[in-house]
């Protein structure tokens, strides 16, 4: 009896696959990808428009339209990227992928958590810091439920520089002991990952459930945090570090995740069409608050 095929794997060889075309063509792709998802997908379009709505009230219908559907060509753009930044060549990949930007924060060995927001470019960031910079790197991972997805995005990021990377379930002692042995920490801790581990502090005005880890890790690990914004270009992706942070982190844990979050939107209003929209960012509420969906 035939064995049943695997849609994933169909799926993630035809990514790879179309990986090897050129990138202006892939682009292209990527837009017709996005359109269809943006027509065909209404509960997450939905999530995208109210959040939108949320973060900028002054925006008209058409702006947030227009937006939205911007975002979901990213978004598309960014998933088919990937069949190329996980099977390309080392030069391939340098030619597409430029760190600019403080890139001497990461010199010497001194303890850093990398604030890496939720953009489409996060893991052609991840694949340029592995691949460019002479550390080893450590980044926690959230178990994908497909297995199949989930064993081929483990592969993509652990492809350079023999990275170190956890699981959410594996707790703090293993993120601290990496941070103490002076490996970077590339965390995004701008979604929502529910209330228990939460805070609720301003996002964009709105009380958004905002877990404290880059400031409690900061802290912990005697380390400085360094932003690193990747951003979606024509010629690939341009992944920039910003100086470290010299005000951070301060005795005050929930101040300090509200200051993140109003830094994260200095970033995000920079390419609002870039940013991780499609996630129910407020999904859960202050008691007694109804939610947005």
């Amino acid at each position: 009896m035939p064995k049943p095929i695997n849609l994933t794997t169909v799926v993630l060889g035809l990514v790879e696959q179309l990986g090897r075309l050129p990138l202006p063509v892939l682009r292209c792709l990527g837009v017709l990808l996005g359109l269809g998802l943006y027509v065909g997908v209404g509960s997450r379009r939905r999530v995208v428009r109210t959040n939108m709505s949320l973060c900028f009230p002054h925006w008209t219908s058409w702006e947030i339209r227009l937006y939205s559907l911007r975002t979901f060509v990213g978004f598309a753009q960014a998933w088919l990227d990937r069949g190329w930044l996980w099977t390309a060549s080392p030069e391939l990949l340098r030619r597409r992928l430029k760190l600019v930007g403080a890139c001497h924060e990461l010199d010497g060995q001194e303890p850093t958590v990398l604030f890496a927001p939720h953009f489409f470019g996060l893991d052609a960031a991840w694949t340029a810091l592995t691949l460019g910079v002479p550390r080893r790197f450590t980044t926690i991972y959230t178990d994908q439920q497909n297995k199949t997805s989930d064993a081929w995005i483990l592969r993509g990021r652990r492809r350079f520089g023999s990275p170190n990377v956890l699981g959410r379930v594996d707790g703090v002692k293993p993120v601290l002991a990496s941070l103490k042995r002076s490996e970077p920490l590339y965390l995004l801790p701008d979604m929502n990952f529910g209330p228990e581990e939460s805070l609720f502090v301003p996002f964009y005005g709105v009380p958004a459930a905002t877990v404290p880890s880059l400031s409690r890790f900061a802290k912990l690990g005697r380390a400085k945090v360094v932003p690193v914004i990747a951003r979606m270009t024509a010629q690939g992706y341009s992944i920039e570090l910003l100086p470290a942070w010299r005000d951070f982190p301060t005795a005050d844990l929930r101040a300090d995740t509200a200051t993140m979050n109003l830094r994260l939107q200095g970033y995000i209003d920079a390419m609002p069409a870039q940013y991780y929209w499609v996630h129910k960012r407020f999904k859960d509420r202050p008691d007694g608050e109804a939610g947005p969906y």
